[in-house]
């Protein structure tokens, strides 16, 4: 028999992981955000940048996770940014840089919470966020495309991080 919504037996767990989205502006991406930050019990998500509203193009896509899923909307990615490294997470970029990791190979810190920095699909994450960062990690790709849509790269990225989470804690 499929399962649905009401009658799957997933344990819900709230990870410590803050998704920090820098200039993430498009509609459907931040609903589908959500919605991925709702699955893999993501603890909340800030939105930097202008001209970010939450309205009905969103809550389509989100499937009103909005409403479960905590977050703020700031204007300034690296205010925001230093204050979660003064608070103690480790800062983890998604980006491919000249000197960034990959996902599947790097061990996140279990001992401290985390935020994970996405940028826009047209630029990325910028050079004075990546700089901030304790660690710059990628997805290995195999096509001809250097780059993934922002939803795709952070599902990925929820879901290497939340299984070595859930790993290490349930040794």
């Amino acid at each position: 028999m499929q399962l649905n919504h009401y009658n799957t037996t997933f344990n819900k767990e709230t990870f410590p992981i803050t998704l920090v989205c820098e200039n993430v502006s498009n509609a459907p991406n931040i609903g589908s955000l959500f919605r991925s930050a709702d699955a893999f019990g993501i603890e909340g998500i800030i939105f930097c940048g202008d001209n970010i509203t939450i309205g009905r193009k969103i809550t389509k896509t989100s499937r009103a996770t909005e409403k479960v899923v905590s977050y703020k909307i700031c204007i300034n990615t690296l205010n925001e940014v230093k204050t979660l490294k003064d608070k103690g997470y480790f800062i983890v970029a998604l980006e491919i840089t000249s000197n960034s990791k990959p996902i599947n190979t790097y061990k996140i810190p279990i001992q401290q919470p985390i935020a994970l920095i996405v940028g826009d699909e047209n630029f990325g994450i910028s050079e004075e966020v990546l700089n901030l960062s304790d660690v710059v990690i990628h997805i290995n790709m195999f096509g001809q495309n250097s780059s993934m849509n922002v939803v795709q790269a952070t599902t990925i990225a929820f879901y290497e991080i939340t299984k070595q989470l859930t790993k290490n804690t349930k040794v």
